[in-house]
């Protein structure tokens, strides 16, 4: 069974970065689409951004431009740096994974973690 746990976040003005990481522990073979998504409070959860194992990579279009999701594949590791920040980024991030990249698109499907806080406010 595949575990994934995220770190980083946390509390930043509009205009600002961050950054969250998420490693994958146990079993890794459903990992071939790998990413973000978030969820605000009363709102449905959105794929931020995703890599497939060919390096391909997916992004709402919101974050286009400010967010870059990266891979140590040596280490299982997952990034998100976050730039220029905005309000409507605040949500729980969540690190997600598997076979497929159903899950950004919106299904209920894959691994997830427990999620980190993004808040963007001034």
């Amino acid at each position: 069974q595949v575990q994934l746990v995220e770190s980083g976040g946390g509390s930043v003005q509009p205009g600002g970065s961050l950054s969250v990481s998420c490693e994958v522990l146990g079993y890794t073979d459903n990992t071939y689409c790998m990413g973000w998504f978030r969820q605000a409070p009363g709102e449905e959860r959105k794929g931020v951004a995703a890599v497939v194992k060919n390096g391909k990579t997916l992004y709402t279009d919101s974050v286009k431009g400010r967010f870059t999701i990266s891979k140590d594949a040596g280490k299982y590791t997952l990034y998100l740096q976050m730039d220029n920040l905005k309000p409507e980024d605040s949500a729980m991030y969540y690190c997600a994974g598997d076979w497929s990249c159903r899950w950004f698109y919106g299904a209920n499907s894959g691994h997830w973690g427990q999620g980190t806080q993004v808040t963007v406010s001034s």
